[in-house]
């Protein structure tokens, strides 16, 4: 057996400075709650390299005093646990007294504090087990600890930091969760000397939520506010109408703690069912109030995860304090809430009251610019070719500047006015018929011609075709009719179909993003007015670190600055379906990694077909069904949903007719 060693104390800080150090976030959140603890009412960080050259957390809490400073920075040294049963009734946010001690193990750390009643403050710098001297220090009431070249004395460690935006974003993600447990503080974030985060410290939880996710998530939400026995809840839901397609945004605190709590997700979900749509998440921000007594959150090395002594009652009181307030909320809906595009209040102005838009890819625009006679303007400067109806086709090309209009050239009588063909039939019809339609008939009439080409005989060299002679037509499928709204019934030979038109336009519409995909070449649809989307800082980074991604799926975006990105093309079958729940649900699927790209590109365009497919519980005209069936007929290979639902249900003449007893 090998002989048994006692470590030197220098090894035994590394070891132990590893379980509470792994990263800068971390250096963050043991400062940072020393600071709330310390009765600080404004906090500043200040990170550089992600934190790794350099970490500043500036407050204006009570400081430390003189004799105290040494001893702060020593293993298992606090100020907020004297007995054993304080454990018991725990009411800050540290306790273990092992932070500093483990930060200046494996930085370079200098301290300035100066205490209430102190006139001249104190500075203090320590390098691993390097102490220097205390020293006076011009300051105002208040600490300033400053952390430099993080684990430069464990390069173990330090290979396995991630890329320093990365590790920014973990400090930023950490310093958005602390900004909504304590509204009353004002949090401020410096990155690289811009400042990223800037909360009011007003106490008012709904103007933190602005500040740390903006007016887009917090336009959304209702009020939370109930006392249950022991327990008090307080905070925001989402509005049902505005739920996001994964659990990113829900946020749970403990006494201002925040925390991971399976019990408390569920009951929030448990409050939303039959409220949302399956695959969408709620998001909140809820803080549940308890006894210190009846919570153990010495039980993580991290304090996010706690125990209760009560869970059952814990679920309980959240979810009839969220029931309650879904209960209250108003019977109409903001049309700014309406699907899944949320307008602002100038957009909602300046919306188009009247007009036809002719919807068309990238690609049919330019065929259809090629297609025109002369690629000239006129109806004005506005520098577009126009039909009829108004509709701008494509801009042509403006005279350079100084030139005034119309000096260049001479005016050229005004081109062919062009107005798009309107098939006969019903005005309201699908837009995926809309797209296909013209097409389709296209193609129909060029195979038509070219059977008469075949079969005509002009010049008598040719003879005569027979009815015998041709053919046998497939069995066509005649339509029936609607059943409920969301299933078809048609007749096939000796067969009668249910077919559910949902499921069986998703999986066409999948079929045909596959397919787009293993060619390379996802058809696009150029969005008239490109949409922002505001992405939590997870997100934002997938986002900006994969565009590939995003390039292969058929959206083309763009940086915008501050966790934002524009969306300028949409894959060409999404039509008016949220563009915002799609990009959201990619960075997510990006994030969870540890998967095939195939993978990730299949739920991917499981969701766009889906939201793009038709929807049940809504009538379609006839043309929309019949266009349907004859995808059906084109493609045997639909046979169920990409989520594995049935397509479609047979019953066959024979099962008809012994059912009503025609044979035995």
């Amino acid at each position: 057996m090998p002989k048994i060693n006692i470590l030197d104390r220098e090894t035994a800080e590394l070891i132990a400075a590893g379980e509470v150090i792994d990263r800068p976030a971390s250096v963050v959140k043991e400062l940072v709650e020393n600071a709330i603890d310390a009765g600080a009412t404004a906090i500043t960080v200040e990170i550089a390299n992600g934190g790794v050259r350099l970490i500043r957390v500036t407050d204006n809490g009570c400081g430390i005093e003189r004799e105290d400073v040494p001893k702060a920075f020593l293993r298992h040294a606090t100020s907020k646990v004297l007995r054993p049963e304080d454990l018991d009734r725990i009411g800050t946010l540290g306790f273990r007294g092992e932070a500093l001690a483990s930060i200046c193990a494996v930085s370079e750390t200098e301290l300035v504090t100066r205490a209430t009643g102190e006139e001249i403050g104190t500075r203090y710098s320590l390098a691993g087990e390097c102490a220097g001297e205390l020293a006076e220090a011009g300051c105002p009431i208040g600490t300033v600890i400053t952390v430099r070249n993080l684990f430069y004395n464990v390069p173990a460690r330090m290979k396995f930091l991630k890329k320093d935006t990365t590790e920014g974003t973990a400090v930023a993600t950490l310093l958005d969760r602390l900004a909504l447990s304590h509204p009353e503080i004002a949090f401020k974030l410096i990155r690289e000397r811009e400042v990223r985060l800037s909360t009011p410290g007003s106490g008012d939880l709904l103007a933190a939520v602005f500040a740390v996710y903006g007016n887009e998530f917090g336009r959304g939400l209702i009020p939370v506010e109930c006392e249950s026995g022991p327990y008090r809840i307080s905070g925001f839901l989402v509005r049902p109408e505005c739920c996001r397609p994964s659990r990113s945004m829900e946020h749970f605190f403990i006494n201002h703690r925040y925390i991971k709590s399976a019990t408390m997700m569920a009951a929030v979900e448990e409050s939303y069912r039959n409220h949302i749509m399956v695959g969408k998440f709620p998001g909140c921000v809820i803080n549940l109030t308890v006894d210190p007594a009846q919570v153990d959150v010495n039980v993580h090395p991290a304090k996010l995860e706690v125990k209760l002594s009560d869970e059952r009652g814990v679920f309980d009181a959240v979810t009839n304090a969220c029931k309650g307030a879904l209960g209250r909320m108003d019977r109409t809906v903001p049309v700014r809430d309406v699907g899944g595009r949320r307008f602002n209040d100038f957009e909602l102005k300046n919306r188009p009251a009247e007009g036809v838009q002719t919807r068309m890819t990238a690609r049919q625009y330019r065929d259809l610019a090629e297609s025109l006679p002369e690629k000239k303007s006129y109806g004005g400067p506005t520098g577009f070719l126009r039909s009829e109806s108004g509709t701008a086709l494509y801009r042509r090309e403006l005279p350079p500047k100084g030139t005034p209009y119309g000096a260049s050239e001479q005016r050229a009588a005004p081109p062919r006015k062009w107005e798009p063909e309107i098939p006969p039939g019903p005005q309201v019809e699908s837009k995926w018929v809309k797209q296909t339609e013209k097409t389709e008939r296209n193609r129909a009439a060029e195979a038509a011609e070219s059977v008469r080409r075949e079969h005509s005989d002009p010049v008598g060299v040719q003879s005569p075709v027979t009815a015998a002679e041709l053919p046998a037509p497939e069995k066509e499928y005649r339509l029936i009719g609607e059943a409920f709204a969301t299933y078809l019934l048609a007749e096939h030979g000796e067969e009668l179909l249910l077919i559910d038109k949902h499921a069986a336009h998703e999986r066409i519409l999948f079929n045909r993003l596959k397919q787009q995909h293993q060619s390379g070449a996802v058809e696009r649809q150029v969005l008239l007015a490109p949409q922002t989307v505001m992405l939590s800082h997870e997100q934002y980074e997938a986002a900006l670190s994969n565009p590939e991604y995003f390039e292969r799926a058929g959206f083309a975006v763009e940086d915008f600055g501050d966790r934002c990105v524009r969306i300028r093309e949409v894959p060409a079958v999404l039509e008016d379906s949220p563009v915002q729940d799609l990009v959201t649900e990619l960075c997510e699927r990006l994030l969870q990694g540890g998967r095939e790209e195939t993978a990730i590109f299949d739920e991917l365009y499981h969701s766009v077909a889906c939201k793009a497919a038709i929807k049940g519980n809504i009538p379609s005209p006839e043309r929309e069904q019949q266009e349907l069936l004859r995808l059906l007929r084109e493609d045997p290979t639909v046979r169920n949903c990409p989520h594995g639902r049935p397509v479609a249900v047979v019953i066959t003449r024979r099962e008809l007719e012994k059912m009503f007893g025609r044979i035995v």
